[in-house]
């Protein structure tokens, strides 16, 4: 991390605010099924000069253990004792702080409960020191990302009208949701999308849901539809399925669940358990742990894939920033904009079709409206 002149004092963060949120969805999601919200957690860091930094945790547990309740209370009475009265202008000091505050156990703990405070001092810093969040990794802002449409059906009847209305919003490339048990129905939900979408991205996911028989099966199979990758088909700990699949080579393994910090990705590169990695900011921890991961990554020439936790607006404002300023060039699976309905930004996101452009502006780029958040806010 490089020093910057306007630091030279220290600026003690003084407050740290977490109020729980709602965020109104459209569409059927299977982590969320119909009607429910998107709950999240706006996270506020104010230093003693009265500078702002704003984030968000995305807890969601029917893709993680963790849940609002338990972030909130990691939030509240260990985090936030961690980083009181600590300088905002050291970036590294309060990574360690944050490293300090909880055991790990096999990885980072609490990773996406961690990810809204790791957002939040990357934009308080940088409006601290006048830098973009690209001044700060010694980037460009890059030229923008591709959106992936996430085509998730309970029957194949809805697959056509699906794709049909992500080719309306402007969206060429998509990505499915398979490993729900009922591989026949997934193979030719595959095949229905690529007859659609004949020249898009088509990315399958299979949320940890298969075994490994069933894998080994499904790999070629998915292939032979027109599939380009299958994503965690098997849940991270078979070590051993992993490598199995890999050598079989039937498709580009990519991992997501359970990489979680720098030394996960070397053990597993090592291990020879994926051939990409599909990032999360929230599952990594944050912009830090999520950069270091794509530099392994590519050393080990390896890919990446970009992806989310069908982010609300600043959670996905800092992945635009960190997937466009690392040049990524395929479709990414942030499904945010297809499914969220509200967002606090004083000024939305560029987005136009399936064109998102990376904000710009001190810290992450984006200002919170404080007076947007009250509708959006949840008892706890």
């Amino acid at each position: 991390m490089k020093t910057f002149e306007y630091c030279t004092t220290t600026m003690k963060i003084e407050r740290l605010d977490f109020l729980a949120m709602e965020y109104p969805l459209q569409g059927y999601f299977k982590f969320f099924g119909r009607g429910a919200g998107r709950a999240a957690i706006l996270v506020k860091i104010i230093a003693e000069d009265g500078t702002v930094g704003w984030g968000q945790s995305v807890p969601l547990p029917t893709w993680s253990f963790e849940t609002v309740e338990a972030s909130l209370a990691t939030l509240r009475h260990y985090f936030a004792p961690a980083l009181l009265g600590r300088d905002a202008c050291d970036l590294p000091a309060l990574q360690l702080a944050l490293d300090k505050a909880l055991a790990p156990s096999f990885s980072t703990p609490m990773p996406i409960t961690r990810a809204g405070l790791d957002l939040a001092l990357h934009d308080l810093y940088g409006k601290l020191t006048q830098q973009t969040i690209y001044q700060i990794w010694d980037r460009s802002p890059g030229s923008g990302v591709t959106l992936s449409w996430t085509v998730n059906v309970q029957t194949l009847d809805e697959v056509g009208p699906l794709v049909e209305s992500g080719m309306q919003r402007g969206y060429r490339n998509f990505n499915i949701k398979i490993g729900g048990g009922d591989l026949q129905f997934e193979l030719e939900l595959a095949r229905q999308v690529r007859r659609l979408a004949p020249d898009g991205f088509l990315w399958a996911d299979g949320n940890c849901g298969f075994d490994i028989e069933t894998a080994l099966t499904a790999a070629p199979l998915l292939a032979n539809a027109g599939v380009a990758v299958l994503e965690s088909p098997l849940p991270a700990n078979r070590i051993g399925g992993y490598q199995t699949l890999c050598r079989q080579g039937a498709l580009p393994i990519v991992m997501d669940e359970g990489v979680v910090s720098p030394v996960d990705v070397d053990e597993f590169i090592r291990l020879k358990m994926f051939d990409g990695l599909a990032l999360k900011i929230p599952r990594t921890g944050g912009l830090e742990s999520a950069r270091r991961q794509i530099e392994r990554v590519l050393d080990a020439g390896l890919f990446w894939l970009g992806s989310g936790l069908t982010d609300p607006d600043i959670s996905l404002a800092a992945t635009l920033a960190l997937y466009s300023s690392y040049g990524q060039n395929k479709p990414v699976a942030l499904n945010g904009p297809q499914f969220l309905r509200e967002s606090i930004l004083a000024q939305p996101l560029a987005i136009s079709g399936d064109r998102a452009l990376p904000p710009v502006g001190y810290g992450l780029g984006v200002e919170v409206d404080e007076a947007k958040i009250d509708a959006l806010m949840r008892s706890h």
